[in-house]
């Protein structure tokens, strides 16, 4: 189960990034409400997580998926650089995530 709150927190974080970049661009409670949310269910799940998971794994892993989550919705839905160094590195970033996995 810590895999998968850990999955679940890295969305959220990703929720509530998406949501600081909707204060950024205008302030209103929907977009309060989202980074709020997002972030608040992010924490959650990733306490929940650290319950079976070590620290630091969970940690890099957390960090990763909001990492390339946030890049993926920045490129897909504000039009932020596709350039292949940038997609790169998001793949390197999501495969040593992976890589934690495997080795746990």
């Amino acid at each position: 189960m810590g895999w998968i709150f850990l999955v679940c927190a890295g969305l959220f974080e990703v929720v509530g990034v998406t949501g600081l970049n909707l204060i950024l661009r205008k302030k209103s409670i929907i977009s309060f409400a989202v980074f709020i949310f997002g972030m608040v269910s992010s924490f959650t799940f990733l306490s929940l997580a650290m319950q079976s998971l070590p620290m630091g794994t969970a940690y890099a892993v957390w960090t990763g998926i909001g990492t390339v989550g946030s890049g993926l919705v920045g490129i897909l839905f504000y039009g932020e650089s596709k350039s292949i160094a940038r997609i790169v590195f998001m793949a390197m970033v999501l495969s040593a995530a992976i890589g934690l996995k495997l080795i746990s």
